[in-house]
């Protein structure tokens, strides 16, 4: 088994014999709080910590479940939120390790030269068939810019 660098702040990469590779580092760090040590060490300060970081996160994450219907990057916050609350809670950190590890499979999957030919055709069928629907409509009532509407 290969490893690269072990220098604190550096990502060491190691490779075992059938190639693949792990990397260790940032992503790999211990769970728990990333409160600094002297909040930590009081624990009226670190509950009243972790209740700030709790709200705030949860204004994030509603933020973001509002956003679902609206206009804008409601995933993107929600997860955000969700980054928040991983500073603090074990919980939340599993399951945004779980949700790295899920968008890298299914990014890899989409990788996939049969996959990706998949979805290619599956596209051009899809527009080909609007296509024809959009032609089919236009012949049947033809265009009428809403300008050109007449009062009946």
């Amino acid at each position: 088994m290969n490893t690269g660098s072990d220098e604190p702040g550096e990502v060491a990469v190691a490779s075992d014999e059938t190639g693949t590779e792990e990397v260790h580092g940032e992503q790999e760090r211990g769970l728990g709080s990333r409160a600094p040590e002297f909040i930590k060490a009081r624990r009226l300060l670190h509950v009243s910590w972790q209740v700030g970081v709790f709200i705030i996160g949860l204004a994030v994450v509603v933020a973001g479940i509002i956003m679902l219907p609206l206009p804008g990057p409601g995933w993107v916050v929600i997860f955000g939120g969700m980054a928040i609350w991983a500073t603090e809670f074990v919980w939340a950190q599993l399951v945004l390790r779980w949700t790295k590890r899920k968008v890298t499979e299914a990014a890899q999957r989409a990788l996939d030269p049969k996959v990706r030919r998949r979805n290619i055709i599956l596209t051009s069928i899809g527009v080909v068939v609007v296509a024809v629907l959009v032609g089919i409509y236009v012949w049947k009532f033809g265009i009428v810019m809403p300008w050109k509407i007449e009062n009946q």
